[in-house]
Protein backbone atom coordinates (compact mmCIF):
# COMPACT_ATOMS: atom_id res chain seq x y z
CA UNK A 1 0.00 0.00 0.00
CA UNK A 2 1.23 3.20 -0.81
CA UNK A 3 0.28 6.77 0.79
CA UNK A 4 3.38 7.89 3.25
CA UNK A 5 7.13 6.79 2.28
CA UNK A 6 9.20 6.52 5.24
CA UNK A 7 12.44 6.62 4.64
CA UNK A 8 15.23 5.61 7.61
CA UNK A 9 17.12 7.96 8.95
CA UNK A 10 15.06 10.88 7.20
CA UNK A 11 11.96 12.50 7.62
CA UNK A 12 10.97 12.58 4.16
CA UNK A 13 6.53 12.98 3.71
CA UNK A 14 5.64 13.07 0.19
CA UNK A 15 3.02 15.26 0.92
CA UNK A 16 5.43 18.26 2.12
CA UNK A 17 8.60 17.58 -0.08
CA UNK A 18 6.95 17.36 -3.29
CA UNK A 19 6.58 19.79 -6.30
CA UNK A 20 2.74 20.89 -6.44
CA UNK A 21 2.00 18.95 -9.42
CA UNK A 22 3.84 15.90 -8.24
CA UNK A 23 1.98 16.05 -4.69
CA UNK A 24 -1.51 16.00 -5.77
CA UNK A 25 -1.05 13.14 -7.84
CA UNK A 26 0.52 11.55 -4.53
CA UNK A 27 -2.87 13.42 -2.31
CA UNK A 28 -5.53 11.75 -5.08
CA UNK A 29 -3.14 7.91 -5.26
CA UNK A 30 -3.58 8.03 -1.49
CA UNK A 31 -7.43 9.23 -1.37
CA UNK A 32 -8.03 6.07 -3.72
CA UNK A 33 -6.21 3.69 -1.92
CA UNK A 34 -8.45 4.75 1.29
CA UNK A 35 -11.59 4.44 -0.73
CA UNK A 36 -10.82 1.11 -2.18
CA UNK A 37 -9.49 -0.51 1.17
CA UNK A 38 -12.47 -1.79 2.22
CA UNK A 39 -12.18 -4.71 0.64
CA UNK A 40 -8.64 -5.07 -0.72
CA UNK A 41 -7.30 -4.09 -3.86
CA UNK A 42 -5.44 -5.36 -7.04
CA UNK A 43 -2.74 -7.54 -5.87
CA UNK A 44 -1.77 -9.76 -8.48
CA UNK A 45 1.22 -12.32 -8.49
CA UNK A 46 4.38 -12.00 -10.96
CA UNK A 47 2.89 -14.73 -12.99
CA UNK A 48 -0.71 -15.80 -13.94
CA UNK A 49 -2.48 -17.45 -14.18
CA UNK A 50 -1.08 -18.72 -10.68
CA UNK A 51 -2.51 -22.36 -8.62
CA UNK A 52 -2.61 -20.93 -4.89
CA UNK A 53 -0.36 -18.34 -3.53
CA UNK A 54 -1.36 -14.93 -1.41
CA UNK A 55 -4.24 -12.96 -2.23
CA UNK A 56 -4.94 -9.18 -1.48
CA UNK A 57 -1.95 -9.09 0.86
CA UNK A 58 -3.32 -8.41 5.21
CA UNK A 59 -6.44 -6.39 3.46
CA UNK A 60 -9.89 -8.26 3.92
CA UNK A 61 -11.56 -9.87 0.81
CA UNK A 62 -14.56 -8.44 1.61
CA UNK A 63 -16.13 -5.29 3.24
CA UNK A 64 -15.17 -5.26 6.58
CA UNK A 65 -19.35 -5.28 6.99
CA UNK A 66 -19.86 -8.33 5.25
CA UNK A 67 -21.00 -11.57 7.12
CA UNK A 68 -17.75 -13.28 6.28
CA UNK A 69 -16.20 -10.45 8.09
CA UNK A 70 -18.19 -10.17 11.45
CA UNK A 71 -17.29 -9.67 14.84
CA UNK A 72 -19.89 -12.35 16.40
CA UNK A 73 -18.04 -12.29 19.91
CA UNK A 74 -21.20 -10.39 21.04
CA UNK A 75 -23.92 -12.05 19.50
CA UNK A 76 -26.48 -13.63 21.51
CA UNK A 77 -26.73 -17.11 22.17
CA UNK A 78 -29.70 -18.98 20.21
CA UNK A 79 -32.14 -20.72 22.71
CA UNK A 80 -32.16 -23.90 20.61
CA UNK A 81 -27.93 -24.19 20.56
CA UNK A 82 -27.73 -26.81 23.12
CA UNK A 83 -30.40 -29.38 20.90
CA UNK A 84 -28.43 -28.42 17.40
CA UNK A 85 -25.10 -29.23 18.79
CA UNK A 86 -26.59 -32.39 20.52
CA UNK A 87 -27.32 -33.26 17.03
CA UNK A 88 -24.10 -32.79 15.27
CA UNK A 89 -22.53 -34.94 18.93
CA UNK A 90 -25.11 -37.92 17.36
CA UNK A 91 -24.57 -39.38 20.36
CA UNK A 92 -20.84 -39.37 21.30
CA UNK A 93 -18.75 -36.61 20.94
CA UNK A 94 -17.76 -34.86 17.44
CA UNK A 95 -14.51 -33.73 17.33
CA UNK A 96 -13.24 -30.77 14.46
CA UNK A 97 -11.44 -31.90 11.81
CA UNK A 98 -9.57 -29.85 9.06
CA UNK A 99 -10.91 -30.56 5.55
CA UNK A 100 -7.71 -29.03 3.97
CA UNK A 101 -4.00 -29.80 3.62
CA UNK A 102 -1.49 -30.85 0.75
CA UNK A 103 -1.28 -33.85 -1.26
CA UNK A 104 -2.51 -37.12 -0.03
CA UNK A 105 0.67 -38.90 -0.39
CA UNK A 106 4.16 -37.12 -1.93
CA UNK A 107 3.72 -36.45 -5.79
CA UNK A 108 0.07 -37.76 -5.80
CA UNK A 109 -2.67 -36.26 -7.89
CA UNK A 110 -5.25 -36.58 -5.28
CA UNK A 111 -4.90 -33.64 -2.45
CA UNK A 112 -6.64 -32.24 0.51
CA UNK A 113 -8.34 -28.82 0.43
CA UNK A 114 -9.88 -26.39 -1.86
CA UNK A 115 -7.50 -25.21 -4.89
CA UNK A 116 -7.91 -22.19 -6.28
CA UNK A 117 -6.77 -20.03 -8.91
CA UNK A 118 -5.45 -16.64 -9.93
CA UNK A 119 -6.04 -15.02 -12.45
CA UNK A 120 -5.94 -11.20 -14.33
CA UNK A 121 -8.25 -9.45 -16.77
CA UNK A 122 -6.16 -10.65 -19.57
CA UNK A 123 -7.54 -14.33 -18.82
CA UNK A 124 -10.20 -15.54 -21.77
CA UNK A 125 -13.71 -16.24 -21.05
CA UNK A 126 -14.72 -19.31 -21.07
CA UNK A 127 -18.88 -20.53 -21.86
CA UNK A 128 -19.78 -23.54 -19.41
CA UNK A 129 -22.71 -25.48 -19.52
CA UNK A 130 -24.51 -25.74 -16.28
CA UNK A 131 -27.43 -28.55 -14.79
CA UNK A 132 -28.57 -25.48 -12.91
CA UNK A 133 -28.62 -22.87 -15.37
CA UNK A 134 -31.31 -21.11 -13.96
CA UNK A 135 -29.69 -20.63 -10.61
CA UNK A 136 -25.88 -19.74 -12.65
CA UNK A 137 -24.15 -16.38 -13.50
CA UNK A 138 -22.98 -16.66 -16.90
CA UNK A 139 -25.43 -19.00 -18.15
CA UNK A 140 -24.42 -19.57 -21.95
CA UNK A 141 -21.92 -16.54 -22.34
CA UNK A 142 -18.21 -16.49 -22.37
CA UNK A 143 -18.10 -15.63 -18.97
CA UNK A 144 -15.83 -17.69 -16.88
CA UNK A 145 -11.79 -16.81 -16.59
CA UNK A 146 -10.76 -20.65 -16.50
CA UNK A 147 -7.22 -21.44 -16.66
CA UNK A 148 -6.10 -24.02 -19.68
CA UNK A 149 -4.11 -25.54 -17.77
CA UNK A 150 -6.76 -27.20 -15.01
CA UNK A 151 -7.57 -28.83 -18.27
CA UNK A 152 -4.16 -31.34 -18.51
CA UNK A 153 -2.52 -30.48 -15.27
CA UNK A 154 -3.26 -31.72 -11.93
CA UNK A 155 -4.32 -29.85 -8.30
CA UNK A 156 -6.35 -27.14 -9.87
CA UNK A 157 -9.40 -28.78 -9.16
CA UNK A 158 -11.12 -29.63 -6.11
CA UNK A 159 -9.98 -33.40 -5.62
CA UNK A 160 -7.24 -32.94 -7.69
CA UNK A 161 -7.22 -34.74 -10.98
CA UNK A 162 -6.99 -32.20 -13.91
CA UNK A 163 -10.73 -30.92 -15.38
CA UNK A 164 -11.05 -33.21 -18.42
CA UNK A 165 -11.05 -36.14 -15.72
CA UNK A 166 -14.69 -36.80 -15.25
CA UNK A 167 -15.63 -37.12 -11.39
CA UNK A 168 -18.61 -35.69 -10.67
CA UNK A 169 -20.27 -38.30 -9.82
CA UNK A 170 -18.07 -38.80 -6.29
CA UNK A 171 -16.77 -35.32 -6.21
CA UNK A 172 -17.97 -32.10 -5.84
CA UNK A 173 -15.26 -31.10 -7.99
CA UNK A 174 -15.02 -27.00 -7.33
CA UNK A 175 -13.07 -24.43 -9.57
CA UNK A 176 -12.40 -21.38 -8.01
CA UNK A 177 -11.11 -18.22 -9.76
CA UNK A 178 -9.58 -15.01 -8.33
CA UNK A 179 -9.26 -11.91 -10.77
CA UNK A 180 -6.53 -10.18 -8.98
CA UNK A 181 -6.68 -7.32 -11.46
CA UNK A 182 -10.51 -6.31 -11.14
CA UNK A 183 -10.86 -7.74 -7.27
CA UNK A 184 -14.07 -10.75 -8.12
CA UNK A 185 -14.65 -14.13 -7.57
CA UNK A 186 -15.72 -16.53 -9.99
CA UNK A 187 -16.38 -20.21 -9.00
CA UNK A 188 -18.04 -23.33 -10.25
CA UNK A 189 -19.30 -26.86 -8.65
CA UNK A 190 -19.41 -29.92 -10.45
CA UNK A 191 -16.55 -28.88 -12.87
CA UNK A 192 -15.91 -31.08 -16.03
CA UNK A 193 -13.97 -30.34 -19.70
CA UNK A 194 -15.36 -32.88 -22.72
CA UNK A 195 -12.01 -33.15 -24.27
CA UNK A 196 -13.84 -34.62 -27.21
CA UNK A 197 -16.32 -32.09 -27.17
CA UNK A 198 -14.13 -28.64 -26.62
CA UNK A 199 -16.32 -28.22 -23.92
CA UNK A 200 -16.65 -27.31 -20.16
CA UNK A 201 -19.89 -28.33 -18.09
CA UNK A 202 -20.50 -27.79 -14.49
CA UNK A 203 -23.10 -27.99 -11.72
CA UNK A 204 -23.53 -24.69 -11.10
CA UNK A 205 -21.09 -21.25 -10.91
CA UNK A 206 -21.25 -18.36 -9.62
CA UNK A 207 -20.30 -14.63 -9.83
CA UNK A 208 -19.08 -12.67 -6.71
CA UNK A 209 -17.54 -8.54 -6.78
CA UNK A 210 -15.25 -8.49 -3.88
CA UNK A 211 -16.15 -4.92 -3.29
CA UNK A 212 -19.61 -5.58 -2.21
CA UNK A 213 -21.90 -7.05 -0.01
CA UNK A 214 -24.69 -8.35 -2.42
CA UNK A 215 -26.10 -12.16 -2.04
CA UNK A 216 -27.32 -14.25 -4.11
CA UNK A 217 -31.26 -13.66 -5.10
CA UNK A 218 -33.45 -15.57 -2.79
CA UNK A 219 -33.17 -19.30 -3.60
CA UNK A 220 -30.51 -19.04 -5.54
CA UNK A 221 -27.74 -21.87 -5.22
CA UNK A 222 -24.00 -20.71 -5.99
CA UNK A 223 -21.09 -22.97 -6.35
CA UNK A 224 -21.84 -23.70 -2.50
CA UNK A 225 -25.54 -25.59 -1.47
CA UNK A 226 -25.65 -22.33 0.50
CA UNK A 227 -25.32 -19.95 -1.52
CA UNK A 228 -22.82 -17.98 -0.39
CA UNK A 229 -19.10 -17.65 -1.71
CA UNK A 230 -16.40 -20.45 -1.15
CA UNK A 231 -12.60 -18.48 -1.22
CA UNK A 232 -14.07 -16.17 1.58
CA UNK A 233 -14.68 -18.86 4.24
CA UNK A 234 -11.07 -20.68 3.73
CA UNK A 235 -8.74 -21.48 6.19
CA UNK A 236 -5.68 -19.81 4.11
CA UNK A 237 -2.00 -20.70 4.27
CA UNK A 238 -0.97 -17.44 3.91
CA UNK A 239 -3.03 -15.82 6.59
CA UNK A 240 -1.68 -18.63 9.08
CA UNK A 241 1.37 -18.21 8.39
CA UNK A 242 1.83 -14.87 7.10
CA UNK A 243 3.36 -13.28 10.96
CA UNK A 244 2.29 -9.45 9.52
CA UNK A 245 -1.05 -10.85 10.25
CA UNK A 246 -2.05 -10.92 13.49
CA UNK A 247 -5.22 -11.90 13.71
CA UNK A 248 -7.31 -13.66 10.61
CA UNK A 249 -10.20 -11.40 9.95
CA UNK A 250 -13.08 -13.90 8.58
CA UNK A 251 -15.10 -16.32 9.95
CA UNK A 252 -14.21 -20.20 7.95
CA UNK A 253 -16.78 -22.10 6.17
CA UNK A 254 -17.84 -25.60 8.31
CA UNK A 255 -20.09 -28.98 6.58
CA UNK A 256 -22.62 -30.44 8.94
CA UNK A 257 -23.66 -33.60 7.63
CA UNK A 258 -27.25 -32.30 7.20
CA UNK A 259 -29.36 -29.30 7.21
CA UNK A 260 -32.58 -28.02 7.66
CA UNK A 261 -33.14 -25.05 5.17
CA UNK A 262 -31.69 -21.63 5.64
CA UNK A 263 -31.14 -18.35 7.60
CA UNK A 264 -29.64 -15.46 6.22
CA UNK A 265 -26.79 -14.60 4.86
CA UNK A 266 -27.56 -18.05 3.12
CA UNK A 267 -30.14 -18.13 0.20
CA UNK A 268 -30.25 -21.85 -0.96
CA UNK A 269 -31.67 -24.87 0.97
CA UNK A 270 -30.08 -28.40 0.96
CA UNK A 271 -32.24 -30.60 3.30
CA UNK A 272 -34.99 -30.80 5.41
CA UNK A 273 -33.89 -33.12 8.12
CA UNK A 274 -35.49 -31.68 11.58
CA UNK A 275 -33.35 -30.90 14.42
CA UNK A 276 -30.70 -29.96 11.73
CA UNK A 277 -29.13 -26.26 11.82
CA UNK A 278 -29.97 -24.63 8.65
CA UNK A 279 -27.77 -23.47 5.74
CA UNK A 280 -26.29 -19.63 7.25
CA UNK A 281 -26.44 -20.75 10.74
CA UNK A 282 -22.85 -19.78 12.70
CA UNK A 283 -20.91 -21.66 15.44
CA UNK A 284 -18.57 -20.00 17.38
CA UNK A 285 -16.20 -21.33 19.68
CA UNK A 286 -17.11 -20.29 23.52
CA UNK A 287 -14.09 -17.56 25.40
CA UNK A 288 -14.31 -20.06 28.09
CA UNK A 289 -14.70 -23.66 29.07
CA UNK A 290 -14.68 -24.75 32.18
CA UNK A 291 -12.75 -21.71 33.31
CA UNK A 292 -10.17 -22.42 30.46
CA UNK A 293 -9.47 -20.63 27.04
CA UNK A 294 -10.04 -23.66 24.29
CA UNK A 295 -7.82 -21.69 22.54
CA UNK A 296 -4.95 -22.58 24.40
CA UNK A 297 -5.14 -26.51 23.90
CA UNK A 298 -2.71 -25.77 21.48
CA UNK A 299 0.37 -24.27 22.11
CA UNK A 300 0.98 -23.45 18.75
CA UNK A 301 0.74 -19.94 17.99
CA UNK A 302 -0.48 -20.47 14.16
CA UNK A 303 -3.14 -22.91 15.25
CA UNK A 304 -4.29 -20.84 18.09
CA UNK A 305 -4.55 -17.68 15.32
CA UNK A 306 -7.10 -20.44 13.69
CA UNK A 307 -8.98 -21.02 17.02
CA UNK A 308 -8.83 -17.09 17.67
CA UNK A 309 -10.72 -16.27 14.44
CA UNK A 310 -13.48 -19.19 15.37
CA UNK A 311 -14.24 -16.94 18.63
CA UNK A 312 -14.33 -13.92 16.66
CA UNK A 313 -16.10 -14.81 13.93
CA UNK A 314 -16.89 -18.06 13.95
CA UNK A 315 -17.90 -21.11 11.62
CA UNK A 316 -20.93 -20.75 8.87
CA UNK A 317 -22.81 -23.80 7.82
CA UNK A 318 -21.97 -23.64 3.60
CA UNK A 319 -22.78 -27.08 2.76
CA UNK A 320 -23.76 -31.30 3.82
CA UNK A 321 -20.83 -33.16 4.52
CA UNK A 322 -18.76 -34.38 7.67
CA UNK A 323 -19.58 -32.86 10.72
CA UNK A 324 -17.24 -30.05 11.92
CA UNK A 325 -15.24 -30.14 8.94
CA UNK A 326 -13.79 -26.58 8.40
CA UNK A 327 -12.68 -25.99 5.08
CA UNK A 328 -9.48 -24.80 4.19
CA UNK A 329 -6.68 -24.44 0.66
CA UNK A 330 -5.02 -26.93 -1.17
CA UNK A 331 -1.01 -25.71 -0.20
CA UNK A 332 1.86 -28.32 0.31
CA UNK A 333 2.85 -26.59 3.14
CA UNK A 334 0.49 -27.23 5.10
CA UNK A 335 1.46 -30.28 7.68
CA UNK A 336 -1.45 -32.18 8.71
CA UNK A 337 0.84 -33.51 11.51
CA UNK A 338 0.07 -30.67 12.91
CA UNK A 339 -3.36 -29.53 12.14
CA UNK A 340 -5.25 -32.78 12.60
CA UNK A 341 -4.05 -33.19 16.30
CA UNK A 342 -4.70 -29.71 16.86
CA UNK A 343 -8.65 -29.50 15.42
CA UNK A 344 -9.43 -32.50 17.23
CA UNK A 345 -8.59 -30.90 20.93
CA UNK A 346 -11.91 -28.85 19.90
CA UNK A 347 -15.04 -30.79 19.95
CA UNK A 348 -18.51 -29.41 19.39
CA UNK A 349 -19.39 -29.56 23.30
CA UNK A 350 -17.09 -26.02 22.99
CA UNK A 351 -18.83 -24.08 20.26
CA UNK A 352 -22.18 -22.58 20.78
CA UNK A 353 -24.92 -21.43 18.00
CA UNK A 354 -25.75 -17.87 17.52
CA UNK A 355 -29.18 -16.71 17.32
CA UNK A 356 -30.20 -17.77 13.96
CA UNK A 357 -30.17 -15.24 11.54
CA UNK A 358 -28.58 -13.15 13.26
CA UNK A 359 -27.72 -9.64 11.40
CA UNK A 360 -26.04 -6.89 12.76
CA UNK A 361 -26.24 -4.74 10.00
CA UNK A 362 -30.12 -4.74 10.60
CA UNK A 363 -31.49 -5.28 6.98
CA UNK A 364 -35.31 -4.96 6.79
CA UNK A 365 -36.57 -7.66 5.51
CA UNK A 366 -39.34 -7.39 2.73
CA UNK A 367 -41.13 -9.92 0.52
CA UNK A 368 -38.68 -11.73 -1.78
CA UNK A 369 -40.29 -14.29 -4.19
CA UNK A 370 -43.00 -16.70 -3.89
CA UNK A 371 -43.08 -19.68 -5.59
CA UNK A 372 -44.59 -23.05 -6.29
CA UNK A 373 -43.60 -26.85 -6.50
CA UNK A 374 -44.68 -28.09 -8.68
CA UNK A 375 -46.23 -25.30 -10.69
CA UNK A 376 -48.66 -27.37 -12.67
CA UNK A 377 -51.27 -30.66 -10.90
CA UNK A 378 -54.16 -32.36 -11.75
CA UNK A 379 -57.25 -30.99 -9.87
CA UNK A 380 -57.51 -32.84 -6.50
CA UNK A 381 -53.53 -33.16 -6.01
CA UNK A 382 -51.56 -31.07 -4.03
CA UNK A 383 -48.53 -28.36 -4.03
CA UNK A 384 -45.92 -26.69 -1.99
CA UNK A 385 -45.52 -22.60 -2.04
CA UNK A 386 -42.86 -21.23 -0.53
CA UNK A 387 -42.34 -17.88 0.28
CA UNK A 388 -38.97 -15.92 1.02
CA UNK A 389 -37.76 -12.54 2.89
CA UNK A 390 -34.55 -11.10 1.67
CA UNK A 391 -33.33 -10.70 4.87
CA UNK A 392 -34.17 -12.37 8.14
CA UNK A 393 -37.31 -12.22 9.81
CA UNK A 394 -37.42 -9.70 13.09
CA UNK A 395 -38.30 -10.30 16.34
CA UNK A 396 -41.38 -12.23 16.66
CA UNK A 397 -41.36 -13.39 13.21
CA UNK A 398 -43.08 -11.96 10.00
CA UNK A 399 -46.70 -12.92 9.19
CA UNK A 400 -46.90 -13.45 5.15
CA UNK A 401 -50.91 -12.80 3.43
CA UNK A 402 -51.78 -14.77 0.83
CA UNK A 403 -54.32 -15.43 -1.01
CA UNK A 404 -56.30 -17.48 -4.01
CA UNK A 405 -58.24 -15.80 -7.30
CA UNK A 406 -59.23 -19.54 -8.17
CA UNK A 407 -62.12 -21.71 -6.48
CA UNK A 408 -60.52 -24.53 -7.14
CA UNK A 409 -57.28 -23.71 -5.18
CA UNK A 410 -57.27 -23.06 -1.54
CA UNK A 411 -54.51 -21.39 0.36
CA UNK A 412 -54.30 -20.73 4.05
CA UNK A 413 -55.01 -16.90 4.81
CA UNK A 414 -50.97 -16.66 6.28
CA UNK A 415 -47.67 -18.24 6.69
CA UNK A 416 -45.67 -17.07 9.67
CA UNK A 417 -41.95 -17.17 8.90
CA UNK A 418 -40.19 -17.81 12.38
CA UNK A 419 -37.61 -14.94 13.61
CA UNK A 420 -34.22 -15.03 12.23
CA UNK A 421 -35.64 -17.22 9.25
CA UNK A 422 -35.36 -16.12 5.58
CA UNK A 423 -38.29 -18.51 4.47
CA UNK A 424 -41.14 -20.53 5.13
CA UNK A 425 -44.05 -23.27 2.99
CA UNK A 426 -47.47 -23.72 3.37
CA UNK A 427 -49.84 -26.18 1.75
CA UNK A 428 -51.59 -26.11 -1.22
CA UNK A 429 -54.80 -27.77 -2.06
CA UNK A 430 -56.99 -28.16 -5.22
CA UNK A 431 -60.35 -29.43 -6.20
CA UNK A 432 -61.26 -31.60 -9.61
CA UNK A 433 -61.76 -28.90 -12.44
CA UNK A 434 -63.34 -29.46 -16.04
CA UNK A 435 -61.02 -27.67 -18.50
CA UNK A 436 -57.75 -26.48 -17.72
CA UNK A 437 -57.63 -23.55 -15.21
CA UNK A 438 -54.78 -20.80 -14.25
CA UNK A 439 -54.49 -20.03 -10.74
CA UNK A 440 -52.96 -16.74 -9.62
CA UNK A 441 -51.52 -17.32 -5.82
CA UNK A 442 -50.62 -13.94 -4.10
CA UNK A 443 -48.64 -13.48 -0.93
CA UNK A 444 -48.18 -9.77 0.59
CA UNK A 445 -45.93 -8.51 3.20
CA UNK A 446 -44.82 -4.93 4.36
CA UNK A 447 -46.92 -3.85 1.38
CA UNK A 448 -45.00 -5.85 -0.41
CA UNK A 449 -46.84 -8.53 -3.04
CA UNK A 450 -45.69 -11.88 -5.10
CA UNK A 451 -47.57 -13.99 -7.25
CA UNK A 452 -47.29 -16.99 -9.02
CA UNK A 453 -49.45 -19.13 -11.27
CA UNK A 454 -50.27 -22.62 -10.69
CA UNK A 455 -52.39 -24.69 -13.29
CA UNK A 456 -54.83 -27.34 -12.49
CA UNK A 457 -55.43 -29.75 -15.08
CA UNK A 458 -58.50 -31.39 -15.83
CA UNK A 459 -58.11 -35.04 -15.39
CA UNK A 460 -57.86 -36.94 -18.36
CA UNK A 461 -61.17 -39.02 -19.34
CA UNK A 462 -61.23 -42.70 -17.84
CA UNK A 463 -60.81 -45.48 -20.69
CA UNK A 464 -62.27 -49.27 -20.24
CA UNK A 465 -59.96 -50.81 -18.06
CA UNK A 466 -61.97 -54.41 -18.50
CA UNK A 467 -64.66 -56.52 -19.74
CA UNK A 468 -66.08 -59.31 -17.60
CA UNK A 469 -68.04 -62.53 -18.39
CA UNK A 470 -69.25 -64.39 -14.97
CA UNK A 471 -69.24 -67.36 -15.78
CA UNK A 472 -67.26 -67.76 -19.49
CA UNK A 473 -69.62 -70.55 -20.00
CA UNK A 474 -73.36 -71.46 -19.95
CA UNK A 475 -76.40 -73.52 -20.91
CA UNK A 476 -77.87 -72.29 -23.41
CA UNK A 477 -81.20 -70.95 -21.73
CA UNK A 478 -79.29 -69.57 -18.41
CA UNK A 479 -77.64 -66.19 -17.96
CA UNK A 480 -74.49 -64.69 -17.13
CA UNK A 481 -73.54 -61.43 -15.57
CA UNK A 482 -71.44 -58.76 -17.43
CA UNK A 483 -69.16 -56.01 -15.90
CA UNK A 484 -67.20 -52.88 -17.32
CA UNK A 485 -64.07 -51.57 -15.72
CA UNK A 486 -62.67 -47.57 -15.67
CA UNK A 487 -59.16 -46.43 -15.51
CA UNK A 488 -60.40 -44.14 -12.87
CA UNK A 489 -63.82 -42.86 -11.55
CA UNK A 490 -66.38 -41.51 -13.59
CA UNK A 491 -67.17 -37.73 -13.58
CA UNK A 492 -69.78 -35.97 -13.01
CA UNK A 493 -72.35 -37.15 -15.44
CA UNK A 494 -71.27 -40.88 -15.41
CA UNK A 495 -69.63 -42.48 -18.11
CA UNK A 496 -71.99 -44.54 -20.60
CA UNK A 497 -70.40 -47.74 -22.41
CA UNK A 498 -71.94 -49.24 -25.35
CA UNK A 499 -72.89 -53.19 -25.77
CA UNK A 500 -72.84 -55.25 -28.41
CA UNK A 501 -73.63 -59.08 -29.10
CA UNK A 502 -72.13 -61.00 -32.20
CA UNK A 503 -75.26 -62.91 -31.85
CA UNK A 504 -77.94 -61.22 -30.41
CA UNK A 505 -80.44 -63.82 -31.22
CA UNK A 506 -78.46 -66.38 -28.80
CA UNK A 507 -76.83 -63.83 -26.46
CA UNK A 508 -78.68 -60.81 -25.61
CA UNK A 509 -77.60 -57.64 -23.63
CA UNK A 510 -78.62 -54.07 -22.85
CA UNK A 511 -77.76 -51.39 -25.58
CA UNK A 512 -75.63 -49.74 -23.13
CA UNK A 513 -74.52 -49.09 -18.99
CA UNK A 514 -73.58 -46.57 -17.36
CA UNK A 515 -70.91 -46.22 -14.61
CA UNK A 516 -72.78 -43.48 -12.04
CA UNK A 517 -70.46 -40.49 -11.30
CA UNK A 518 -67.54 -41.67 -9.02
CA UNK A 519 -67.71 -45.18 -9.51
CA UNK A 520 -65.36 -47.30 -11.76
CA UNK A 521 -67.37 -50.44 -12.35
CA UNK A 522 -70.73 -51.42 -13.37
CA UNK A 523 -72.52 -54.69 -14.28
CA UNK A 524 -75.24 -55.85 -16.74
CA UNK A 525 -77.34 -58.93 -17.57
CA UNK A 526 -76.39 -61.28 -20.20
CA UNK A 527 -79.17 -63.53 -21.56
CA UNK A 528 -79.02 -66.89 -23.88
CA UNK A 529 -81.13 -68.83 -25.40
CA UNK A 530 -81.17 -72.62 -25.86
CA UNK A 531 -79.26 -74.41 -28.42
CA UNK A 532 -78.21 -77.46 -30.46
CA UNK A 533 -74.77 -76.90 -30.09
CA UNK A 534 -72.47 -75.53 -28.60
CA UNK A 535 -71.62 -71.71 -30.10
CA UNK A 536 -69.14 -69.08 -28.48
CA UNK A 537 -70.55 -65.38 -28.96
CA UNK A 538 -68.36 -62.29 -28.74
CA UNK A 539 -69.32 -59.51 -26.19
CA UNK A 540 -68.19 -56.28 -27.26
CA UNK A 541 -67.92 -52.68 -25.04
CA UNK A 542 -67.17 -49.50 -26.11
CA UNK A 543 -66.70 -46.28 -24.30
CA UNK A 544 -64.34 -42.84 -25.88
CA UNK A 545 -63.42 -44.53 -28.69
CA UNK A 546 -62.40 -47.63 -27.33
CA UNK A 547 -63.50 -51.08 -27.82
CA UNK A 548 -62.80 -54.51 -25.26
CA UNK A 549 -64.38 -58.00 -25.84
CA UNK A 550 -64.95 -61.04 -24.01
CA UNK A 551 -66.36 -64.71 -25.42
CA UNK A 552 -69.42 -66.41 -23.85
CA UNK A 553 -69.42 -69.85 -24.42
CA UNK A 554 -73.22 -71.02 -25.22
CA UNK A 555 -73.40 -75.22 -24.70
CA UNK A 556 -76.22 -77.62 -25.46
CA UNK A 557 -76.27 -78.74 -21.94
Amino acid sequence: MFGAVAVQGSSFHPTCDLPMKLRTLVLSFALFTALSSHAGSALCPSTVPSLGGAVRGTEPLLPADNWWNLDVRAAPVDPNSAAYLAFINNGGTRRLHPDFGGEVSPGSVGIYGMPYAVIDAAQLRATVTFQYASESDGAGQAYYPIPTQSITQPHWVEGGAPASVDQRSTSDRHLLMVDCTNNALYELYNVWYDSAKGSWYAGSGAYFDLNSNQRRPTGWTSADAAGLAIFPGLVRYDEVNNDTVSDIGHAFRVTVRSTNGYVWPASHRAGSTAGALPMGARLRLKASVNGADPVLRSADPRMQKIFRAMQKHGLLVADNGSDLYVSGTFDTRWNNDVLNPAFALLSANDFEVIQLGWNPVGAVATLGGLSLAPASVVGGSGATGSVALSAPAPTGGATVALASNAAAVLVPSSVGIAAGATSATFAVSTSPVATNTNATLTATYAGISKSATLTVQAAAPPTLAKLALQPARVIGGQASTGSVALTAPAPAGGVVVGLASSNATLVAIPASVTVAAGASSASFHVGTATTRRNRSVTVSASAAGQTLQAVLTVTSR
